[in-house]
């Protein structure tokens, strides 16, 4: 590969959402209802230089299919068992993300993989490729994307994937924008053990990461902020430190949890002298929290060569 042109290696495919050239338009009319919902890349030999190692970036957009929907408001919690040599039945997800993220379709004439089989096979290949090398994984998705970026990453941590030598561990990171609550204390707690980084950006009016346990939450399961309460492992809770944003149009109220609001807000202007101050903490946030994934810079972390285009 020269340079960082983008190199598209293979498309796949699973349950929930079928290959598209267009995420708006569905291709199969059929039972299988798959659209293409994210992409795995790597970066390039020139970005390596850049980087100082290589990073695997896997991206995945948000709510598109009625499926999808539905899987969102499914906001009971079950046990994840994704490890089945350690199953942990007190680590709990949301049913609708999970199903979303596990689930498999052997009537789509598309494949019949699972997200989460094609996801674990791609990284797997792509880290036995460059084993040699310093590696990264750096995973990002808005709303009902970032849950299933955080699946996954809990998912490769908890499987021992980015274990590729005893000595060796593959630090992951997960940027969410706008997602919402995936799992109970337990699932949180794992995470952390496991290393898993999480910067969650949050608009403060996005009623979508305020989903799911608007009461049954981290504010609800422990007394005084000392005492845990009986049921605390049946509420939902956020992973991960939040970099907060505030933005709200009263002619269009939907641009809470619009990507590229999200997006334009933090690329606001210098010139505005509160966005400034915004954009000031949000560095000082988002610095120290970059320090503690290896220093990695932002700027670099998409300029990638695509190495695999994924469907849920």
């Amino acid at each position: 590969m020269v340079g960082s042109s983008p190199h598209v290696t293979r498309p796949s495919t699973s349950t929930l959402a079928q290959k598209a050239p267009n995420i708006n338009v569905a291709i199969h009319n059929g039972i299988c209802h798959g659209r293409w919902i994210g992409f795995v890349a790597v970066s390039s030999d020139e970005k390596v230089k850049r980087l100082g190692w290589r990073d695997i970036v896997i991206v995945f957009r948000g709510t598109v299919t009625n499926p999808e929907w539905i899987a969102n408001i499914m906001s009971s919690l079950t046990s994840a068992r994704l490890d089945p040599l350690n199953a942990q039945p007190d680590v709990k997800v949301e049913l609708g993300f999970l199903t979303l993220y596990t689930s498999e379709d052997s009537d789509c004439k598309f494949g019949v993989k699972s997200c989460r089989e094609q996801l674990l096979s791609e990284v797997s290949r792509i880290i036995n490729e460059y084993k040699r090398e310093e590696i990264s994984i750096t995973i990002s998705g808005h709303s009902m994307g970032s849950s299933i970026a955080l699946l996954l990453a809990y998912d490769i941590a908890e499987l021992g994937l980015n274990k590729y030598f005893p000595s060796q561990e593959i630090p992951i990171t997960v940027y969410s924008f706008g997602g919402p609550r995936v799992g109970n204390s337990c699932f949180k707690r794992r995470c952390e053990e496991l290393g898993v980084k999480v910067l969650r950006i949050v608009n403060i009016n996005d009623p979508i990461t305020k989903l799911p346990g608007v009461i049954f939450n981290e504010k609800f399961n422990v007394l005084g902020g000392k005492y845990e309460l009986p049921w605390k492992n049946s509420c939902y809770v956020h992973v991960g430190v939040e970099l907060a944003l505030h933005f709200f149009d009263m002619q269009n109220p939907s641009c809470v949890h619009d990507l590229d609001t999200y997006i334009r807000s933090l690329k606001c202007s210098k010139r505005d002298h509160t966005r400034r101050n915004m954009v000031d903490v949000m560095n000082n946030i988002a610095r120290k929290f970059l320090l503690r994934t290896q220093g990695v810079k932002a700027s670099n972390l998409f300029n990638l060569r695509i190495d695999e285009t994924l469907a849920l």
